[in-house]
Parts: structure tokens; sequence; C-alpha cells
């Protein structure tokens, strides 16, 4: 969406509100971070595999775990895509571990879990309750 004209300018100003929101979330992040880590935490993460240390099979890092898991996606994260959190679900039933899984249509993108997300907030709660009660716990308040 054009944010606060009628036309495109075609420069490089912030025509569109995502240009607008990219923007600010870049010089929020540089004054809350030496952009050096963010490099660090991004080439951690492009080398991480958990399942290296299991023959490549995912399924066996999982395998006797007691945790219970929940698997959140949405339908617009294209750096988390809906696939990926699927080979997950599927790797930890394989293993037998408990495992829940939804997907959320959203058109927000991978910031999705940032913001006010009503579907997510109700899917941790149900889920957080669940494991509380398991652990003979009093579910949260206050919702």
């Amino acid at each position: 969406r054009l944010q606060n004209r009628a036309l495109p300018t075609f420069g490089f100003d912030a025509d569109f509100q995502v240009e607008s929101y990219l923007r600010h979330q870049g010089e929020s992040f540089v004054q809350r971070f030496d952009p050096n880590s963010y490099l660090y935490v991004t080439r951690a993460m492009d080398y991480f595999d958990l399942a290296a240390d299991y023959d490549g099979v995912l399924a066996n890092a999982f395998r006797g775990s007691k945790t219970r898991f929940c698997v959140a996606s949405f339908t617009s994260d294209w750096l988390f895509p809906t696939e990926d959190s699927r080979a997950i679900v599927h790797a930890l039933n394989a293993s037998g571990a408990s495992v829940s899984f939804t997907e959320i249509d959203s058109d927000k993108g991978h910031d999705a879990f940032l913001l006010h997300e009503p579907e997510l907030f109700a899917i941790a709660h149900g889920f957080l309750d669940s494991a509380a009660k398991a652990a003979g716990l009093p579910a949260a308040r206050g919702r």
C-alpha cells in the first residue's frame, strides 16, 4: 500500500508502508544492537544443523525427549516457512515425541509472531495451560 500519497514517486523515499516499517525497524535495531552481533547470530543460524550429530536424521535428535512441543507457523513467513515447520513436526512424530502443530493464516510475514496475533496467543495459552495441568500446576490467569 502506498503511504501518504496517491502515486508512487519512483524515488528512494518510502513510497510504501512496508518500506516505512522496514526503515523504522532497521533504525531501531542499530540503536539497540551492535550490527556485528546480527551478523554472528545469522551466521550461527545458517551453520546450525541439529541432525548433524545424529547421522543426519532429525528424528534421532529428538528421540527419548520428555519435552512436549508446540510448533506454530505463519502462512506468510518466508524465513521459516510452514513446510520447514512440518518437517520438524514429522521428525518429532517419528521420534515418538509429544507435539502439536498449527498453521496460522497471516499476511504479516516473518514478524507476525512479534505482533498482536490473537490466534497465536490462544494457542500458546492453551498449550501452556495443558503443560501446567500435566505437571500438577495451576493454569495461567488473566488472559
